[in-house]
């Protein structure tokens, strides 16, 4: 499985960063609230709560940094966080040297009453105060006087875990949210296009760059062709049915004038019902052409020789051309050339083939039909002497119903399904047809497969 600019690739890195993400957001928020000073509420609280991570790191530093070091370590505190910290002797005196406030003095002089069964603490009016021991000092009182501005949002984070916690579940919804629409946004165009596709809005398309991207890309570049497959499959069966109710309306108004007349002139009877006769032959035969221009998959259960076949197929043109000055020649650098095949699909294809190159090229004029051995099959070429085809309409002679020359009447053009019954034959064969123009006129090259290889 390709992984690179896959969907899955996308949709695993995009969870795996997010889970990242989350477990290092909360990691890091919870160091960094752990590490804030407790709000102005924290002298409020119950004096046996355990202290944070910032008290404790500032007691660790009042009882062991030597004094030039607190003294640099308390201005630091006061800067940043507006903390005051007063370290009171047994008679009430700093230690650094500083005049105590009388709310200073009264708390620490509650603190000492207080019984040391364990660690105490004595906590009000945003005071708190906390028993020490330095080894210059002996046992000491550190008062803290926290300012009463704190910020609202960070102190409230900073003292509830379930209000970080549901920080945290909001923050991943949100992200989560938004991967998930970018990632099915594809989806749902795909969707709202399939909608408008089968409402018969044929002219649907996605918006898709020509290569690359992930599963969606590939996605949406196979809806459009899709969508543009069956677009003009759609506008070929109405093209077609067109065309056959045009091909249908000229054969049965001769036969309803010549009903009638056979009926109005009960004399010449016989020369009407034989004009009748000829043109439902001739519906007959445009039905026929129709069911075999439409004829789906085959079985090739039958080997045959194309050597022998046009061989065969030059001789007969040759007869039917007599008195026209037209003649077939056949060459052929092989003595046998073999392919599967089915019934006798291969003969009236390149029946048809020939028919057409007779029809077109110019009196007294040669047609060459030739077969060479190419790599995995053979190439059969036949090329008339006619005026060509132009460039623009090379690819729809193979088109149902297609005249180069629409002024030509139906009675000697045919009906124009003799080369798409060819060329569709020749598909369901495994080969491949094609039309271009030579110096002398048109050249129609057909490539069959040997047994049991394919054409490339």
């Amino acid at each position: 499985m390709k992984l690179r600019g896959s969907l899955f690739a996308k949709l695993f890195m995009a969870f795996w960063l997010v889970t990242i993400i989350i477990l290092g957001s909360w990691q890091l928020t919870s160091n960094y609230f752990e590490s804030q000073p407790p709000g102005p509420r924290f002298s409020d609280r119950d004096p046996a709560t355990a202290p944070n991570r910032f008290m404790l790191r500032t007691l660790y530093n009042l009882e062991n940094l030597n004094l030039a070091a607190l003294t640099k370590n308390l201005a630091k505190i006061r800067r940043v966080h507006d903390i005051q910290i007063y370290l009171l002797t047994r008679d009430g005196s700093d230690l650094l040297g500083r005049e105590v406030p009388q709310s200073i003095a009264e708390i620490s002089r509650e603190l000492r009453a207080v019984p040391r069964k364990s660690l105490p603490r004595k906590s009000k009016n945003g005071l708190s105060a906390i028993p020490i021991y330095r080894q210059d000092a002996g046992a000491l009182t550190a008062v803290f006087k926290f300012p009463q501005h704190r910020r609202l949002i960070v102190n409230t984070l900073s003292t509830s875990l379930w209000l970080r916690i549901s920080l945290a579940v909001l923050i991943s919804g949100v992200i989560c949210f938004s991967l998930s629409r970018l990632m099915t946004g594809r989806l749902k165009d795909l969707q709202l296009a399939s909608r408008r596709l089968a409402t018969g809005d044929l002219g649907t398309r996605l918006q898709v760059r020509d290569r690359g991207g992930d599963e969606t890309d590939e996605l949406a570049r196979d809806f459009n062709t899709m969508a543009k497959q069956l677009q003009e499959r759609i506008e070929t069966q109405k093209r077609l049915l067109g065309d056959v109710s045009h091909e249908l309306r000229s054969p049965l108004a001769r036969l309803r004038v010549a009903l009638a007349l056979a009926q109005e002139k009960p004399d010449q009877r016989f020369e009407y019902l034989q004009r009748i006769e000829q043109e439902t032959e001739r519906l007959e035969d445009l039905i026929s052409q129709l069911l075999s221009s439409q004829m789906q998959d085959v079985t090739l259960d039958v080997r045959i020789d194309l050597v022998t076949l046009l061989r065969q197929l030059c001789a007969d043109a040759n007869f039917e051309a007599q008195g026209t000055g037209k003649y077939f020649t056949f060459n052929t650098d092989t003595e046998r050339a073999d392919v599967d095949s089915f019934e006798d699909l291969l003969h009236k294809s390149f029946d048809n083939i020939l028919r057409n190159a007779l029809q077109h090229t110019t009196k007294n004029s040669e047609v060459k039909v030739s077969i060479t051995s190419i790599h995995d099959g053979y190439l059969v070429m036949v090329d008339d002497q006619g005026q060509g085809v132009p460039e623009n309409e090379l690819n729809r002679i193979f088109s149902e119903f297609y005249r180069l020359d629409s002024a030509r009447s139906r009675e000697s053009g045919g009906h124009g399904l003799g080369l798409t019954i060819a060329k569709r034959a020749l598909l369901q064969h495994g080969g491949k047809v094609t039309a271009n123009n030579t110096d002398t006129g048109l050249r129609i090259s057909v490539r069959l497969p040997s047994p049991g290889k394919s054409v490339p």
